[in-house]
């Protein structure tokens, strides 16, 4: 297996740190709850609905708020990484199963009358008034 890279740890340790990855009250859905209440709009955290959003923003604007590796961000880039990694037919079919996933849930979310906002954990942590901006611009439309 020359040219690839190996995992460090054994399988049973990385199961173990896979298994501590959270979708629910994970520092980047805190980081957003925080600016959220600074900006003083109203919100629900993970209201039940499909796809699981993060956030309800007044009444119609459903935020997700994406890590960059789970749901593929600069996904040429990205895909090249994985298969040079371990595993790579696996990782690669798991993020392009996220990414198609994502794409039908906000489609099916917007034709029922919400306005969808995806925001990148990076936009979240170091740009958090784009993050803002989008929600703000949503809400007006």
């Amino acid at each position: 297996m020359r040219g690839r890279r190996r995992d460090i740890f054994s399988k049973a340790k990385r199961s173990e740190i896979m298994s501590h990855i959270r979708s629910k009250n994970s520092t980047l859905d805190s980081t957003m709850a925080a600016i959220l209440s600074k900006s003083r709009l109203t919100y629900e955290m993970y209201p039940r609905l499909e796809g699981n959003p993060d956030f309800l923003v007044g009444n119609n604007v459903l935020v997700f708020c994406d890590s960059s590796f789970w749901h593929g961000r600069n996904w040429a880039r990205l895909r090249e990484r994985l298969r040079r990694g371990n595993n790579p037919t696996y990782w690669t079919n798991h993020i392009l199963k996220n990414r198609r996933r994502d794409r039908r849930v906000t489609r099916k979310l917007s034709s029922l009358g919400y306005a969808v906002v995806r925001l990148w954990d990076k936009d979240v942590f170091k740009n958090p008034k784009l993050c803002l901006d989008k929600i703000r611009l949503a809400q007006a439309k």
